[in-house]
């Protein structure tokens, strides 16, 4: 079994995201949860992928001499692309409403980056899942932000939850990619890794 090959080695998940962790337990692996706090400003030249590979990598800064051998530091960011715009987690039930409001009838790209780094090396990959909205209406996107609150989630949404089930028409791509982690990458990437 794959959690044969890691277990001489310590993951390291520094995600605060209960999606992340919970993908984390469903893929048997032992890992521990370890947060520092980030700055998470990109420069606003980078585009789509560029910016989550940006702020993973940025993520795993914060933990720079800190790793011990055997221990791999996983850290993650998701982006939410449309129109060549970066949709961000929204601060506010307005801003929640505009970006969905955007996304509605429409398709957008969903780019989760994982970086993974040890005390001797770092790879960082991402995963692209484009998804389609079907038009919304006012009354399900109030519907949603009223009784989901999805002000931690880039996109203002969350597929697992009631608008993905009622709003999502098509998907081409890895679905836990658009929850927050491409779980098959992450996958391969430590079988590798630990080879």
């Amino acid at each position: 079994m794959w959690t044969e090959k890691l277990k001489h080695h310590k993951i390291i998940l520094a995600s605060g995201s209960p999606r992340r962790k919970q993908f984390f337990k469903e893929m048997g692996l032992d890992f521990e949860i370890r947060l520092k706090p980030v700055n998470e400003v990109y420069p606003q030249e980078l585009k789509a992928g560029e910016i989550s590979d940006y702020l993973a990598k940025l993520k795993a800064a914060a933990f720079n001499g800190c790793l011990k051998p055997r221990e791999i530091l996983i850290t993650s960011d998701t982006v939410v692309w449309h129109n060549n715009t970066s949709l961000a987690k929204a601060s506010s039930k307005e801003e929640a409403y505009d970006m969905l409001r955007k996304l509605s009838g429409d398709w957008h790209e969903v780019i989760t980056s994982v970086c993974f780094t040890t005390n001797e090396k770092q790879s960082v990959k991402n995963s692209t899942t484009k998804v389609k909205f079907k038009k919304l209406t006012n009354e399900e996107i109030n519907y949603y932000i009223d009784t989901y609150a999805p002000f931690d989630k880039a996109g203002a949404y969350g597929i697992q939850e009631w608008i993905g089930l009622i709003g999502i028409e098509k998907i081409q791509g890895s679905y836990t990619n658009v929850v927050g982690l491409p779980t098959q990458m992450v996958y391969e990437t430590l079988i590798n890794m630990t080879q």
